[in-house]
C-alpha cells in the first residue's frame, strides 16, 4: 500500500496552515497562500525523503513506488547528470519546475498508474496556471511601499509546455531504464502528442523580433561602456549573449584577416559527444569586431575580455568624483562599519546573460523606448546576412548545423563565414 500523504488542513484557532507530520503541527502561515502551499510541499517532498531512507526502492515494476518516492529517486540523478564545469546548469532548476505540478496532483498516486489521462490532467494544469509576479507599489495615501502580487498572464506558453511534457517523459524513461515502472507505463506517456499551434487553449509566445539599428543606437548611450562595446560586437557577428559575455583571449585565434572565436562553452556541446574539431562552435570576427575588442583583450589570457569589476570601479570613481563636499575620516569609518555590517554581493569576474540583459533593460528605460532583449540582436545580424549573403551564408554565421554532417560540408560552411565577416564584420 502507498504511503498515506499528510494533509494540508486549516487551523481555526491559530487561523492559519497547518499539516501533522509524525504526531507534530507545522504551521504554515496564511490558508491557501501561495507561500504556505510551498512550505507544505516542501515538508512532504522531506517527509518522504526521510521514509524513504531506511530501505531501497522498490525495483522490476514495483506495485508499490509512488509518484513522490520516484521524484525524489529521478531529483538524485538530475542533480549529478546536469552539471557542467562543475556547477549545476539551469535544467535542474526547469526539471523541478515541472515535476511540481506531478507532485500536486498525484504525489501519493502509484507511479504505475500513471497514465496518458494523467500527463493530460497535468497539462492543463499548466495550460491554466496563473503567472503571477510580486511587485513594488507605493500607496497614494500613506506614501508607504509595498509589494503586491500581479497576474501578468495565465498559463505557460505552448513551446514551454511541450518541453515539460518531454522532462516528465524523461523521467519515466529513466524509471524504465532503472527497472522502477514497467515499460508500458513509459511507452503509453510517449503517445501523447505535443500541443499544436491553434489547435489547443495554450498561449503563444511571441516570435523573436529583430531589433532596429535606432534602437540600439538611443539604448547605447545609457550603459556602461564595456556594455556598449559588448553590444556592438554581437551585433556585428551575430553570436548568442552567452558567447560574448564568455569571451577570453585565450579563445581567440587572432591569426588572418578574419580572428576565429572558440568559445569555453557554447550551446549545443553537448552534442559533440566525440569532441570532432569540425563541429566545434567557431565564432568569426571580422575587422569592425576586432577593433572594438583590441582596447579590451590586453590581458591576461584566461581572463575574461568583458569583466564587470573595472565597471564598478569606474562607477565608483565618477561618484566620488560628482561629490560636492569632500569625504571626511568619520565618512570613511561609517561606511567601513556599514560595509561590515551588510556586506555586498561579491561582483563576478565576468558578465552573466541576466546582467547584460538587465543591463539593457535599464538603458531602454532611461532611454524612453520599447525594452528589447541581447537575443534580438543575434536575430537581426542573422536576418541580415541572408538577405544579402543568402540562406547558407546565414547557416554557417549561425553555427547551425547538425550532427553527422560531412567535413566536405563542414569546410565550406567555415569559407562562407570568413568570407562574410571579413565584408561585414
Amino acid at each position: 500500500m502507498p504511503q498515506k500523504t499528510p494533509s494540508y488542513r486549516y487551523h481555526k484557532a491559530r487561523n492559519c496552515a497547518v499539516v501533522t507530520i509524525d504526531g507534530k503541527n507545522h504551521y504554515l502561515g496564511t490558508f491557501n497562500s501561495e507561500e504556505s502551499l510551498e512550505q507544505y510541499h516542501k515538508l512532504i517532498a522531506e517527509y518522504f525523503e526521510r521514509k524513504s531512507r531506511g530501505a531501497p526502492l522498490p525495483i522490476a515494476g514495483s506495485i508499490s513506488l509512488t509518484i513522490n518516492e520516484l521524484i525524489l529517486a529521478y531529483w538524485k540523478h538530475v542533480e549529478s547528470y546536469y552539471v557542467k564545469d562543475g556547477k549545476p546548469t539551469s535544467e535542474p532548476a526547469t526539471v523541478r519546475h515541472a515535476l511540481r505540478f506531478v507532485r500536486k496532483l498525484y504525489g501519493s498516486s502509484l507511479a504505475g498508474d500513471f497514465s496518458p489521462k494523467s500527463l493530460k490532467a497535468v497539462r492543463q494544469v499548466m495550460i491554466e496556471h496563473p503567472i503571477v509576479r510580486k511587485m513594488k507599489v507605493k500607496d497614494e495615501v500613506t506614501g508607504e511601499t509595498k509589494k503586491v502580487e500581479k497576474v501578468l498572464a495565465y498559463g505557460l506558453t505552448r513551446k514551454f509546455i511541450n518541453k515539460q511534457m518531454g522532462r516528465i517523459k524523461r523521467m519515466f524513461a529513466w524509471a524504465v531504464e532503472e527497472e522502477l515502472v514497467p515499460v508500458a507505463v513509459h511507452d503509453a506517456l510517449l503517445r501523447v502528442s505535443s500541443l499544436k499551434k491553434g489547435k489547443s487553449a495554450a498561449r503563444d509566445k511571441p516570435r523573436i523580433r529583430s531589433v532596429s539599428d535606432a534602437a540600439v543606437e538611443a539604448t547605447l548611450p545609457f550603459v556602461r561602456p564595456v556594455v556598449g562595446v559588448m553590444i556592438q560586437v554581437q551585433k556585428l557577428c551575430g553570436c548568442r549573449p552567452q558567447d560574448i559575455v564568455l569571451i577570453r583571449r585565450i579563445d581567440i585565434d587572432m591569426n588572418g584577416l578574419v580572428w576565429e572565436y572558440r568559445p569555453s562553452r557554447y550551446k549545443t556541446e553537448h552534442c559533440n559527444d566525440d569532441d570532432d574539431p569540425d563541429l566545434e562552435r567557431v565564432i568569426y570576427l571580422g575587422p569592425q569586431a576586432q577593433g572594438l575588442l583590441r582596447p579590451y583583450i590586453d590581458r591576461k589570457p584566461e581572463e575574461f575580455v568583458f569583466n564587470p569589476r573595472e565597471s564598478e570601479s569606474e562607477r565608483n570613481a565618477e561618484k566620488k568624483k560628482k561629490r560636492k563636499t569632500p569625504r571626511w575620516p568619520s565618512h570613511e569609518r561609517h561606511q567601513e562599519k556599514s560595509a561590515l555590517a551588510r556586506p555586498r554581493s561579491k561582483v563576478r569576474d565576468h558578465y552573466d546573460v541576466a546582467a547584460y540583459r538587465r543591463a539593457i533593460r535599464r538603458a531602454c528605460e532611461k532611454a524612453s523606448i520599447p525594452n528589447w532583449h541581447p537575443n534580438q540582436l543575434r536575430h537581426s545580424r542573422l536576418t541580415e546576412i541572408r538577405k544579402r549573403f543568402g540562406l547558407e551564408a546565414s547557416k554557417a554565421c549561425a553555427g547551425h548545423r547538425e550532427i553527422g554532417v560531412t567535413q566536405h560540408y563542414a569546410e565550406q560552411d567555415q569559407l562562407v563565414a570568413r568570407k562574410v565577416m571579413a565584408e561585414i564584420g
